[in-house]
């Protein structure tokens, strides 16, 4: 564990030091963030951001590799050249994008592409873990490897609308997903604690607390689609890595610490916001007859922010929904289902009171005074 945390601990800090030279780089290069109707900033914000995550993942994996207790990790290098490969696609993809802001398919060409050289290089779905159902067929596996790797970078693309709100969602999501893949580490194997989406997530969410000074609102900076696309195929890479070793968990989930359901369900709750928002902007999208990658003003923030939230209000409401959702499923490790499943549940029927308050005031106040104009304070447009 504490290797796994000194490489936290560093992405962190070389993503915090890095940013503000970035900034001046894209301020230089007057790469801003555009004005659109759907934004919710004021003023124009340097993006480019995601490049010091990325330098700050690339430096704590580089270091990684010089440390005795990760060779289990280390000396099979074709899972992470591929992945280097795939980060290196992001970049030049990422980085062209916030230039010259790409057409749709040029981008999903690039995620297509990054997702292939993952797949192709090794880290593959095996198994599916409900009924564990073993995937032989090669070509299917590279297939649901790129769905899966594609489908969860989209999904970052979408969240990521609010000053610090992908950023911290990945550090908070990704953080459970680091609790339990260390967990299950040391139940299959006692002794070789090496595991890939352990240090991908925490390479990856030290990358993400060190940026997110710099991105919490006010932003300074913005991660633009290079860090969009880093935490997406960061996040999706260690969940497919955990299938590869359904073998040994069979074995291992003979404790009760362990529950088999767990490598499906937990990759599944870490995204549950993004993927949600992705499914209702697809369907949004399609309905009116326009692509599913046009851009709109219908995001799960957005509906929050225009409901009356303000813009840090919004972004910590859902920070709270993704605590509750990745540690509820985690706590499942530790703590017998049917007291989490109380517990959880009366705290996510709190969180979605809070949530709706605004409606709920609004719709009091209405109901109270009916012949009254409308509360200017209630319905009013929020500053961000």
């Amino acid at each position: 564990m504490k290797v796994y945390l000194m490489l936290l601990a560093l992405s962190a800090v070389v993503s915090f030091v890095l940013t503000p030279a970035v900034r001046r780089l894209a301020l230089a290069g007057h790469v801003f963030t555009p004005q659109r109707q759907r934004d919710v900033h004021r003023e124009p914000v340097p993006k480019l951001g995601g490049v010091a995550m990325i330098a700050a993942v690339l430096v704590a994996l580089a270091i990684g590799a010089m440390v005795p207790f990760l060779d289990g990790i280390y000396s099979d290098p074709g899972p992470l050249r591929g992945l280097l490969l795939a980060l290196a696609v992001v970049v030049l993809m990422g980085v062209a994008d916030d230039l010259w802001d790409l057409h749709w398919t040029l981008k999903l060409a690039g995620q297509v592409s990054a997702a292939a050289l993952v797949a192709f290089h090794g880290i593959r779905v095996e198994a599916m873990p409900v009924g564990w159902i073993a995937v032989g067929n090669e070509p299917v596996q590279i297939g649901l490897t790129i769905f899966i790797l594609v489908l969860t970078m989209n999904a970052i693309n979408f969240v990521d609308g609010l000053d610090g709100l992908a950023a911290g969602m990945a550090a908070i999501g990704g953080s459970a997903f680091f609790i339990y893949t260390y967990l299950l580490t040391r139940t299959i194997n006692e002794f070789d604690y090496s595991n890939l989406a352990t240090l991908l997530m925490a390479v990856l969410v030290g990358s993400c607390v060190g940026f997110l000074p710099h991105n919490f609102n006010p932003a300074r900076i913005f991660m633009g689609e290079v860090g969009a696309m880093l935490i997406g195929l960061l996040l999706a890479t260690a969940a497919v890595a955990v299938t590869a070793t359904v073998g040994d968990m069979q074995e291992g989930f003979r404790f009760r610490n362990v529950p088999a359901y767990m490598p499906i369900l937990l990759p599944i709750a870490v995204m549950a916001l993004p993927l949600l928002d992705l499914g209702m902007a697809v369907v949004r999208r399609t309905v009116r007859g326009a692509s599913p990658f046009s851009a709109d003003r219908g995001h799960l923030h957005h509906k929050l922010v225009d409901g009356g939230w303000t813009h840090r209000q919004a972004v910590l409401l859902l920070y709270l929904w993704t605590f509750l959702i990745a540690y509820g499923v985690v706590a499942l490790n530790f703590i017998d289902w049917w007291i989490v499943l109380v517990v959880v549940g009366v705290l996510l029927l709190g969180a979605g009171y809070l949530t709706l308050h605004p409606w709920v005031r609004r719709s009091r106040s209405a109901r109270s005074t009916p012949n009254a104009p409308n509360d200017p304070e209630a319905t009013r447009g929020l500053e961000t």
